[in-house]
């Protein structure tokens, strides 16, 4: 079992930035991929930005070039870096965790961007 925590989200005006964290309860070392998700009201999850235990990084062409995502190994923790925010980025923000075949997800942290 792996609980995720999500952390960091709230309002922010178009342009501005805000950085998620996740924290795991155990070593994200062996997860095959951390992912952030969201889910937008009356829209499906979307992947935002995924990384695997070797490095490979992966964005959607809605986020890239705005959102960075990182992990810190001995922290447990993934970020989500998200630069230059738009009013369309609102949404509940999800952590996800690939662990032996198994996915874990976090609670979700809600992201308004609004003026």
């Amino acid at each position: 079992q792996v609980q995720l925590v999500e952390s960091g989200g709230g309002l922010v005006q178009p342009g501005g930035s805000l950085r998620l964290s996740c924290e795991a309860s155990r070593s994200i070392f062996s997860a095959r991929t951390m992912g952030w998700y969201r889910q937008a009201p009356g829209k499906q999850r979307e992947l935002v930005a995924a990384i695997t235990n070797g490095g490979s990084i992966n964005y959607p062409d809605s986020v890239r070039g705005r959102f960075t995502i990182s992990r810190d190994v001995a922290k447990n923790t993934v970020y989500l870096q998200m630069n230059s925010l738009k009013p369309e980025d609102t949404a509940v923000y999800y952590c996800r965790a690939e662990v032996n075949t198994h996915l874990y997800w976090g609670q979700g942290t809600q992201v308004t961007v609004s003026s």
